[in-house]
């Protein structure tokens, strides 16, 4: 199941691109592997994805690190779980504070690395979502890249649920390229293609890839 739903994915991503006029090697995809088993990931793995998305640190420290693998924390990071987060990831998508940049810098200055990092931004200012708000947006990318130079490659977004997101994808687009930013990881696997023709490079997407998640434990 998880090599056909990956073929089906990369034919999609490729298209939309296509559509968009871009080249379909321009979006990565992330593969969305919280709460599904190493075995699913190892399956993945073995259908050639490469990269991977987790929520919670512990989870994926359960999984990874797995070798020819990257992991992305694509998750609200609480400033306790940092150093952590610093040595087991390749990519921090979710860097939207000050409090958790302290922590970072702290845990990569004590661990000689630094991932990759995004600023996920609160793209439609909801009040239960994690992100900068836009209104502190700009500056905070801008002390962010001061902060940790070429690490900061880009931005994320969740667009708010139940509405047309392009408005919101085009927004996140114009605010990474007015701060020369490469990286837009946005969309996931309701809307990527609208992601896609409005500048994603990096699409994270679980459900259609893995499946329905596994029913927590209550």
């Amino acid at each position: 199941m998880i090599p056909a739903n990956l073929e089906n994915i990369h034919a999609r991503i490729a298209a939309a691109a296509r559509a968009a006029g871009r080249a379909p090697a321009e979006v990565t995809l992330v593969a969305v592997s919280k709460t599904h088993p190493r075995a699913a990931v190892l399956a993945a793995l073995a259908a050639g994805q490469a990269v991977f998305g987790e929520n919670k640190v512990q989870e994926a420290a359960e999984k990874f690190p797995i070798p020819g693998a990257q992991l992305h924390l694509i998750g609200a990071l609480q400033t306790n779980k940092a150093a952590q987060a610093v040595r087991l990831a390749d990519m921090i998508e979710s860097l939207d504070r000050e409090r958790l940049s302290d922590a970072i810098a702290k845990a990569a200055a004590a661990a000689g690395r630094l991932p990759a990092l995004l600023v996920q931004v609160n793209i439609g200012d909801e009040p239960q979502k994690a992100g900068v708000p836009l209104a502190q947006a700009d500056a905070f990318i801008r002390a962010s890249r001061a902060r940790f130079g070429a690490a900061l490659q880009g931005l994320m977004c969740i667009p708010p649920e139940g509405v047309d997101p392009l408005p919101y994808f085009q927004r996140l687009a114009a605010m990474a390229d007015a701060h020369g930013l490469a990286v837009r990881s946005m969309g996931m696997s309701g809307d990527f293609e609208a992601a896609i023709s409005a500048g994603a490079t990096h699409v994270r997407i679980g459900t259609a890839i893995f499946g329905t998640r596994p029913a927590l434990p209550a």
